[in-house]
């Protein structure tokens, strides 16, 4: 099985939970990647230290999430709802295979969430075939107002699925204390544990 997670600048959430999967599951292929990643970056200081003292040793250099990535992938778990709503903006095609971590490991909201993914879908959507049908109009501000008022209904939906739904992002420690990080990782430790639950039952 292929696992790919996924954060903003890959150096913090996403490795950390990559080595933690790994550490727990070796046999399976995990990779980790960023939606805004500096390719090459080395991981977060306290990010190295917080996984020592879980005595597993991070060896990472950051990644740019690819379509090639998101296709080698067959689970991508995400560390916030943000980070799902922007890979299905971009890249629409793979949406079957995002969840956030919390959310795949919590297995709850099922409905609300792909009722979600099914509008940010449309949003999407809707925005290419406008863009596409009056990409040569002059006035870029009356085509805005056209796809605002086309949006507006998915819009709404949008914003009434997310009041109902839980909080399922995993907190960012960038810029914190070691302590913070250390949570940070405490809380992956938690959702892995649960995520490795349901990969073992399927």
């Amino acid at each position: 099985m292929n696992i790919l997670f996924i954060c903003t600048g890959n150096t913090c959430r996403s490795p950390m939970a990559a080595a933690l999967l790994k550490n727990k599951k070796p046999h399976l292929h995990i990779k980790s990647a960023g939606i805004f990643a500096n390719e090459n970056s080395a991981p977060n200081r306290h990010a190295v230290r917080a996984l020592y003292e879980y005595d597993i040793q991070l060896h990472h250099t950051s990644t740019q999430v690819t379509e090639k990535l998101l296709h080698w992938a067959d689970l991508i778990l995400a560390m916030t709802t943000n980070h799902v709503q922007s890979l299905i903006l971009h890249y629409p095609q793979f949406q079957e295979k995002y969840y956030t971590l919390k959310e795949f490991a919590l297995s709850a909201d099922n409905k609300v969430w792909k009722q979600l993914q099914e509008a940010y879908a449309n949003v999407e959507r809707i925005q290419t075939e406008m863009i596409q049908k009056h990409q040569l109009t002059d006035d870029q501000q009356e085509l805005e107002e056209r796809i605002i008022e086309a949006c507006k209904n998915d819009m709404e939906t949008i914003r009434t699925l997310e009041g109902q739904m839980v909080d399922y992002n995993i907190s960012d420690p960038f810029g914190g204390s070691l302590e913070v990080y250390e949570k940070t990782l405490d809380e992956l430790n938690t959702y892995i544990d649960l995520a490795i639950q349901k990969i073992e039952k399927n």
